[in-house]
């Protein structure tokens, strides 16, 4: 198979999960933006491969056993499952299980094509003895593990753009000079009690997106020499919007668009592959979140693909 048919988009039906009426979380997102995408001819059918549940020896390395023994057998305490957000069920299990195989394999295409991406994922909330936020495992974290551990990659840094800290990467790789975290995130907003990553910037209510951009601007200009990675995790979530219902900063969907080029830029710069993961997005009107989502696809194509 040649470098440019390697799929590089993890997708499985069981990303749109059934979610009872009224659900705050927007669920259709996973089965709408394949389809915008494919409407678009951003990629081909394909660019998309459907993963497997992840082996659990994978997320021993991040997740500790007690927990990763409730939530797959289902015991998890009510106090737990609230925490989380979803109803639990065997579904919700497997589909987890799927999202964060399907960012291993995308951070493995990444090695090979230059990119990967999870049409879900970014799952950033969930520590190593808990889940939060709508986040059961944390697929990058494991996937970055994978990398170190099995891959022998020196230096991973994860850049995480998503409106609300990472908290749960920031506290699984407190101890791992290997992984390097870097989190720009509403500072007054969730998860209210931050943990520490490497590198946190919080921002004020209100930020513009002059302000956000210039901020980002200048931390890539610097975090390269201080960390020197050979692999990027972007998590990529748009609830940075102005439109968002629990972002409370002021970006247009041109300065999220922006955004996404200088990340997808500084790898190209430093021809560093990158494996992207969609995170949060919670904009009343759905195509918000759509166009918002495709381009970070459209940018990340066109400079890393093509």
């Amino acid at each position: 198979m040649s470098r440019k048919k390697i799929p590089f988009i993890a997708l499985h039906k069981c990303f749109r999960h059934p979610l009872p009426e009224g659900h705050r979380f927007p669920m259709a997102k996973y089965e709408l933006l394949p389809q915008q995408l494919l409407y678009e001819a951003i990629v081909t059918k394909d660019d998309f491969f459907a993963p497997q549940p992840v082996e659990i020896k994978f997320l021993t390395k991040v997740h500790q056993a007690s927990y990763l023994e409730r939530l797959l057998h289902l015991t998890l305490d009510p106090r737990e499952v609230r925490r989380i957000g979803f109803p639990r069920s065997e579904a919700l299990v497997d589909r987890e299980l799927r999202i964060t195989n399907g960012t291993i394999l995308a951070a493995l295409a990444a090695l090979k094509r230059g990119i990967g991406f999870n049409i879900a994922g970014g799952t950033h909330h969930a520590g190593s003895d808990w889940g939060e936020g709508f986040c059961l495992l944390n697929d990058q974290a494991v996937a970055a593990s994978y990398l170190v551990h099995q891959l022998q990659v020196k230096k991973v840094l994860i850049i995480d753009l998503d409106v609300h800290q990472g908290n749960g990467t920031a506290e699984i790789f407190q101890n791992e000079p290997r992984v390097f975290t870097f989190s720009v995130h509403g500072q007054n907003n969730y998860p209210f009690k931050k943990e520490k990553s490497d590198w946190d910037i919080g921002l004020p209510d209100g930020t513009k997106g002059s302000e956000y951009l210039k901020i980002v601007e200048e931390a890539l200009q610097t975090i390269y020499y201080k960390v020197r990675p050979e692999f990027i995790f972007y998590q990529a979530g748009v609830d940075v919007l102005e439109t968002d219902k629990m972002g409370k900063l002021k970006l247009t969907l041109e300065d999220c668009r922006q955004r996404d080029q200088m990340v997808f830029r500084f790898c190209k710069k430093w021809n560093l592959p990158v494996q992207v993961s969609m995170g949060g997005g919670y904009s009343a009107q759905l195509r918000n979140l759509l166009t918002a989502h495709c381009n970070t696809f459209k940018e990340g194509i066109l400079l890393l693909l093509r």
